[in-house]
């Protein structure tokens, strides 16, 4: 079997089971994904929580329904400046007044407080308002080449970062 095969099925493996990960069972969780040319794949899970049920604070991560998103990716990425290695890693999205930050970072133990020394990756996001608010968290990623921009909806605010792929 193929490396590129036998990381595949671990990623998911992971994904979908391992409690290193785990979720609070009583918080649904939604996947979005991205599919890039070559096979590989970026996935991103989150808890889709009412836009009306949760406020986001300046300068404090947000953690939608108390849970981080997870990354997993099966490539090497670059976020801004940084390199993210292959695996799984907690996505913290920084709101500010005027602009969002995304944190990437190595600590995926379930119910570890965020620290920011443990940030591999930290980016700007661009940042807009939007006229129709979401009434829930909403995560997408649009693919382009090499590219994958993740896209975070939530009330008014709508935040992009751009993932390429190595």
């Amino acid at each position: 079997m193929s490396p590129h095969v036998v990381l595949k099925a671990l990623l998911i493996g992971l994904l979908f089971a391992t409690p290193v990960f785990a979720q609070d069972a009583a918080v649904p969780t939604s996947t979005a994904s991205c599919n890039l040319d070559d096979g590989r794949q970026i996935y991103i899970r989150y808890n889709p929580i009412a836009a009306n049920k949760e406020k986001i604070s300046n300068g404090k991560p947000f953690m939608p329904g108390g849970m981080p998103m997870t990354l997993f990716t099966e490539a090497e990425l670059t976020l801004g400046t940084s390199m993210i290695p292959v695996g799984a890693y907690t996505v913290y999205p920084i709101p500010e007044k005027n602009h969002w930050t995304l944190a990437v970072n190595k600590d995926v133990k379930a119910g570890s407080p965020y620290d920011e020394k443990s940030d591999i990756a930290r980016a700007p996001m661009e940042t807009a308002q939007v006229a129709e608010p979401s009434t829930s968290l909403e995560v997408a990623f649009a693919h382009v080449g090499t590219h994958c921009t993740l896209r975070i909806y939530f009330g008014k605010n709508a935040s992009f970062a751009d993932f390429t792929a190595k």
